[in-house]
């Protein structure tokens, strides 16, 4: 089968690094990356990511401030993921990506994020951390009578293989 993004996918598990949890635009952000090796992603590339972030994040609605990212690196591209809390129990999503033309990238340079138009919320490797996120938002911010927006935060999903089929 010939695709037009590159070569065909094969499944394989990858790797999750939590990095310390950021601010940006008043919002909390925890934050995960994911690439094949586990290795720490180019701090170019991240930090052409996380300025990008911003214009990724919804207005404030009364809900707690907080988001979280999912970065993640492949040999095809990178994408990042923002995933904020909303309207109380929604989570609001908005993504990007760099380096991929097929998906309206000017070029192949990581470090020039577009917001894509497409509907994505995430792949395989990315999806892992919404279930941990939502758990962990039950948990801390609706099942208790004061929402603990510090527990929260610091509930994050352990660094290590991910992806696996359970």
């Amino acid at each position: 089968m010939t695709r037009p993004y590159g070569p065909a996918m094969v499944f394989h598990r990858k790797q999750l690094r939590v990095p310390a949890p950021a601010v940006a635009a008043g919002r909390h952000v925890k934050r995960y990356h994911v690439n094949l090796d586990g290795s720490e992603i180019d701090q170019a590339r991240q930090e052409a990511a996380y300025a990008f972030l911003p214009g990724l994040l919804p207005r404030p609605d009364g809900t707690p401030a907080a988001t979280f990212t999912v970065l993640h690196e492949t040999a095809n591209g990178i994408f990042l993921n923002a995933y904020s809390w909303y309207w109380d129990n929604v989570l609001y999503c908005r993504t990007a990506a760099a380096g991929i033309p097929f998906l309206g990238c000017p070029d192949e340079d990581y470090t020039h994020w577009v917001e894509l138009a497409e509907p994505l919320i995430g792949c395989v490797w990315e999806l892992p951390p919404i279930e941990h996120e939502r758990s962990a938002w039950i948990r801390h911010v609706l099942q208790p009578a004061e929402p603990d927006l510090g527990a929260y935060l610091a509930d994050l999903l352990p660094e290590g293989p991910i992806g696996q089929v359970c």
